[in-house]
């Protein structure tokens, strides 16, 4: 089971990340795209699923956004009513969206899935809850599930301290952590070699990839803050077929990042982020999972120190 992988900290997870269909569709819909998702990922075989709970970002970024927003129905309604399917799910809830009273009320309903919770997506907006306030609520309720927290290697490379607030993360509760999309190595390294110096470094990371097939696809990856490495960028743009150097450079840089984790101790695995309505980005995303499979079965566990 995923929950177990995480608590006994096994490197190789392997997750698929799905946005929900858009609100105030009609339930035959919803059902319709469910059975879709759902032979998608059952078909690629993931040890979990996540679902994300999406947020306007426009206050990250004062130019105009790539692709509009849309609220998206709520993650738990759209698994636990139309997925129908045993994968566990890792449930997104971005916390800013939600008064005290309403995540409360959450925090006595919640199911046993595995959460991972999301503050605010810019300082300049105003939460209704703080990721904090979240966390406190959370220790004092009788909150039992599996949670995880979002580490972000880009910003460790300008502040220096991402293992720090990873480290008051794990304080807080989170048993796991899943990157921001990463199109750079060797900011993943360095994220990598600090973290490994914690005493927290026994809590696994899951690292996620967006395969790209387009430059509006690339523009949009940048416009929401993701720092895309100036040689992936050129080799992306020069390529005469695009999607597949994305999946080329995303197995470089996982097959680095998985075995130089591994010799220093840290348990990493790959998340596949499947956010694209375009037919060929999806057909990446599950090929570039599969692929990852085939790194992770392949590589030595000797690696580990």
């Amino acid at each position: 089971m995923l929950k177990d992988k995480i608590l006994n900290n096994e490197p190789g997870i392997l997750l698929y990340g799905i946005t929900p269909p858009r609100m105030n569709l009609p339930n035959s819909e919803y059902e319709r795209i469910g059975k879709i998702h759902k032979q998608r990922f059952e078909e690629i075989g993931v040890d979990g699923i996540i679902i994300y709970d999406l947020q306007d970002e426009k206050s990250r970024n004062s130019s105009e956004r790539i692709f509009d927003f849309v609220q998206t129905l709520d993650p738990q309604k759209y698994y636990e009513d139309f997925l129908h399917t045993s994968i566990e799910p890792i449930i997104y809830k971005a916390v800013s969206k939600y008064d005290t009273a309403t995540f409360y009320d959450f925090l006595q309903k919640e199911k046993d899935y595995i959460y991972v919770f999301v503050g605010s997506s810019s300082s300049k907006v105003v939460p209704k809850l703080t990721l904090d306030e979240a966390y406190r609520l959370t220790k004092n309720s009788n909150f039992n599930s599996v949670l995880g927290g979002i580490c972000i290697p880009e910003r460790h490379v300008i502040k220096k301290d991402e293992h720090i607030r990873m480290i008051e993360k794990s304080k807080n509760g989170c048993k796991f952590f899943i990157s921001q999309a990463i199109y750079n190595v060797e900011n993943a390294k360095k994220f990598i070699d600090d973290y490994a110096q914690t005493n927290f470094a026994n809590i696994p990371i899951i690292f996620t990839f967006i395969p790209c097939g387009s430059k509006k696809t690339l523009d949009f990856i940048k416009w929401l803050g993701i720092f895309v490495e100036d040689r992936f960028e050129k080799k992306l743009i020069d390529s005469n077929d695009m999607i597949q150097t994305s999946i080329n450079l995303s197995l470089e840089f996982f097959n680095f990042i998985y075995k130089y984790s591994l010799s220093k101790g840290i348990s990493v695995g790959a998340n596949v982020e499947s956010i694209s309505k375009q037919r060929d980005e999806i057909q990446a995303s599950l090929t570039l999972l599969d692929e990852i499979k085939k790194i992770i079965k392949r590589a030595s566990y000797s690696y580990r120190s």
